[in-house]
């Protein structure tokens, strides 16, 4: 019994960890409390909150629209045949013979997939089923339209494909050639240049909203600068001052960011029913792209991110101008 009254008792590894974690404890429950009370601040002026909150919304929602719609058109282009077919339109006295003759030397080359040849009877009579305008064409002496060469090009890049295009053109028994693509192309080039213009007008506008972050910021400093005071007497250093300020610039960013995804929730809703009507009369599945959650998130974590950085700001230049005297 002696013995074993007389055992030491081994220390326990890791001893001290209580202590940090109570640390780190403390720390997490002061910035929670921190938090709650800014929020409840701003819940207090719910007028003077909801107006900041729709400024920012407003300036989040009017960039993400626009990008949102340009995404919507790259859609609709990449849903369609990206092969750059070329038109003939032969001139309006060539003989059949020179057609076939026209054909195969097209056919024969290298730099050409396919080439198919329409003639005018085929033209006018395709024309006459699908326009509607069938009894007035049966009354023309003579038929208007031409034949036409559809040349599908081996190669698919655009230089390539402009090559045999101009080419193809400089044939004296073609009138006109065209690229069916150009237009997507012109689409593909103006939905670059928006998506340059929207990336700068999210910048701009990003930018406002730390500006109008940082001033309200500032106003709620100026408004408790008496109580600032006092804390610094007492030892309060400026990170534990600054903190409420900055919990406050993130209730605005991300209030502000709900907002804006509510706001372009109901834009996108409402261009559903005129876009599925548009896509209806020509057969189409194509559906309007929205924000959906992963996005949402993002928008929620980029506007508390700008409403943390202006309180940040405002923070570092007008609350160490404030010193008990």
């Amino acid at each position: 019994m002696a013995r074993m009254s007389e055992k030491k008792t081994k220390p326990v590894l890791g001893q001290s960890r209580p202590k940090a974690n109570s640390a780190w404890q403390n720390l997490f429950a002061q910035h929670q409390e921190t938090a709650v009370d800014s929020l409840l601040r701003l819940l207090l002026e719910p007028l003077a909150s909801l107006l900041t909150w729709a400024v920012i919304a407003i300036a989040l929602a009017l960039p993400l629209t626009l990008i949102l719609l340009l995404q919507n058109l790259q859609q609709i282009g990449s849903g369609l045949d990206q092969v750059s077919n070329i038109s003939l339109f032969m001139v309006p006295e060539v003989t059949a013979q020179t057609l076939d003759e026209t054909l195969r030397d097209i056919s024969v080359r290298t730099d050409v997939a396919a080439a198919e040849l329409i003639t005018s009877e085929q033209a006018l009579q395709e024309f006459e089923q699908n326009s509607g305008f069938g009894e007035a064409l049966q009354g023309l002496d003579t038929n208007p339209l031409p034949a036409v060469i559809l040349v599908t090009p081996a190669a698919t890049s655009q230089p390539a494909v402009e090559a045999l295009h101009a080419e193809l053109a400089a044939n004296p028994n073609v009138e006109y050639a065209q690229l069916d693509l150009a237009w997507l192309q012109r689409l593909n080039a103006i939905v670059e240049f928006a998506s340059r213009m929207a990336t700068l007008l999210a910048l701009m506008l990003g930018a406002g909203v730390i500006l109008v972050i940082g001033n309200t910021v500032r106003l709620a400093i100026e408004n408790r600068r008496a109580e600032i005071v006092v804390i610094k007497l007492v030892g309060g250093t400026d990170a534990y001052v600054s903190r409420p300020f900055l919990y406050t610039g993130l209730w605005y960013g991300v209030g502000g960011g709900l907002l804006a995804v509510l706001l372009i929730s109901l834009v996108m809703f409402g261009l559903q029913g005129p876009v599925s009507r548009l896509v209806g009369v020509y057969d189409s599945n194509f559906s309007l792209i929205g924000l959906g959650i992963s996005n949402s998130c993002l928008v929620l974590m980029v506007a508390g991110f700008l409403g943390w950085f202006g309180a940040w700001i405002s923070v570092l230049r007008h609350l160490r101008a404030i010193e008990p005297r």
